[in-house]
């Protein structure tokens, strides 16, 4: 019913306005439609965009859009909106078109606000949408906008949602990704409009201000940050490697607002774990090289009692991505979109920066003196690790696994000490260190201490459960040599049962430290063995 007066009403009725406003009133929190009305629904879009491209007053234009923006939630309804001369009209009403300078017109703002939300909508919901906008030249448009919109009040809004739509085009048309990053200088731009979220000072050269009351950022504050973050993250995937002193500039001016980012707060918790989230993603996309912009040297003139110092280096920063993985852990569900990005972050940092591995490892991997619960018990951040390498995603316990192996320079005997050789095994099986050794990655020669408590318990620890165990047993020593040979026999044919069932697959060690089946390595050795015959 409502449909169908929102229909009559755009289509001449008297009260148009107010009829269209009780629709966006009794819509406002829908998202799921009625089938059985959808061809109203089309014939309602339509019906709006006609009215639109007609020279009405603003209080119309923005009830008009607002109904535009609800119906446009539903994808089968966008064929007859997402025409060039809809499209068209929808760009010229978020002032996309026009060349001016400056956006002059307050008037004009919720207009201009309501436009970019229906396209945010029409882009997100339609291929043909999508298309259009690479024809119609949309992301060049936006980021002029967007200059529009620098250094103006009461504009927080478009800035937001031309973020967003930017973030969209560039998700969902890597021709248009391409375009943002080599034609339209998307980066610096972007990086701008984040700067510009955060009212930074800067006090040196990738180093800002830092106020210890610095008040959390307003919740429009923190959206538009948000999404700036979104769209930069598209922009700069596969930047992996800097070729020139102008891309290394960028991306060590962007990590600096990153490092800033992550001290900043949002208006609640959840917004603060949202900003930081969205700053940790894009920092994945930062080439190694810039990373260490995140630490700064601390100087005692503008050093504060809360700055967490390590060799004379400011780790806010990393203390905050540290607390950050742990929260993450603590959740316990959706690792792999949750957790992975920060771990990956922190090991790509242990990697290439010497004072942010040592300093994350006294944090994590401190000298060991209590060994006598295992590895994975207990609530310490070791622990927590420990556990997820063996975790049932093999994305997550692969890339904790490796965050611990960095953390111990890449030696196995280290991180076996850690976390003992059963936890540890999946790891190096899949890097060819089950004899031991270490990684390819060259680190510093400065070696761990051990504390007395772990010298002394060393040598009744149990490598593969990696703690201290009292001495059990051995339920051998009471049996005859005839129950010995008779349990012997079982336990073969056990395996061998499994073997031949394909349940197992008994594994052997290449000379290389890589794992084969049993099988090939004996037919290995018996083909050895007949040439060492044949020669003789």
């Amino acid at each position: 019913m409502a449909v169908e007066a929102a229909l009559a009403a755009v289509r001449g009725r008297d009260g148009a306005e107010q009829v269209l406003s009780r629709f966006n009133e009794q819509n406002r929190a829908t998202f799921k439609f009625e089938s059985s009305d959808e061809e109203k629904r089309k014939q309602l879009c339509e019906g709006i965009l006609q009215v639109l491209s007609k020279d009405i007053n603003t209080s119309y234009r923005v009830t008009c859009l607002e109904a535009l923006r609800i119906l446009s939630r539903d994808k089968k309804v966008l064929v007859p909106v997402t025409t060039k001369t809809n499209m068209q009209t929808l760009m010229k009403l978020a002032k996309l078109d026009t060349l001016e300078d400056h956006l002059e017109d307050v008037t004009d703002f919720p207009v201009i606000v309501e436009a970019l939300k229906c396209l945010c909508n029409i882009v997100f919901n339609s291929p043909a949408a999508q298309k259009l906008s690479l024809e119609l030249n949309l992301a060049a448009m936006l980021c002029n906008l967007l200059r529009k919109c620098k250094d103006q009040q009461f504009v927080e809004d478009i800035k937001c949602f031309d973020l967003r739509l930017l973030f969209l085009l560039s998700l969902l048309h890597t021709d248009i990704r391409s375009q943002l990053r080599n034609d339209l200088q998307g980066l610096p731009l972007l990086t701008q409009a984040l700067e510009s979220a955060f009212s930074i000072t800067w006090t040196d050269k990738y180093i800002t201000a830092e106020d210890e009351e610095m008040s959390p950022l307003s919740l429009q504050e923190t959206d538009c940050a948000i999404e700036a973050l979104k769209a930069l993250f598209n922009v700069t995937l596969d930047s992996w490697n800097v070729h020139s002193e102008n891309d290394s500039h960028e991306f060590r001016y962007m990590t600096a607002i990153l490092r800033h980012c992550l001290l900043t707060l949002g208006p609640t918790e959840d917004k603060t774990e949202e900003l930081h989230s969205n700053a940790i993603n894009l920092l994945s996309n930062v080439p190694v090289s810039c990373l260490d912009v995140l630490i700064s040297p601390s100087t005692h003139e503008e050093a504060k009692e809360t700055d967490v110092k390590y060799n004379g280096m400011n780790m806010d920063a990393i203390q905050v991505l540290l607390k950050f993985m742990e929260k993450r852990i603590d959740k316990g569900s959706s690792y792999r979109e949750g957790l992975t990005p920060v771990l990956s972050l922190l090991t790509r940092c242990c990697r290439s920066h010497r004072n942010i591995r040592k300093f994350i490892k006294a944090q994590v991997l401190p000298p060991l003196r209590d060994v006598s619960n295992r590895p994975e018990v207990g609530t310490t951040l070791r622990n927590k690790l420990v556990r997820l390498m063996t975790h049932v995603d093999l994305g997550v316990k692969q890339i904790a696994a490796e965050f611990l192996f960095v953390l111990c320079k890449e030696r196995v005997d280290s991180l076996l000490k850690y976390t003992g050789y059963g936890n540890a095994a999946g790891l190096l099986a899949a890097r060819g260190l089950l004899a031991g050794g270490r990684g390819e990655t060259w680190y510093s020669d400065d070696e761990d201490t051990d504390t007395e408590e772990y010298k002394s318990a060393k040598p009744n620890i149990n490598l593969i459960t990696g703690h201290l165990e009292e001495p059990m047993p051995n339920p051998m020593d009471e049996m005859t040599e005839e129950q010995k040979e008779y349990e012997a026999m079982k336990l073969v044919n056990m395996f061998d049962k499994l073997s031949r069932d394909k349940v197992i697959t008994p594994m052997g060690v290449r000379p290389d430290g890589t794992m084969t089946p049993l099988e090939e390595i004996v037919c290995q050795h018996q083909a050895n063995e007949h040439d060492t015959s044949d020669s003789d």
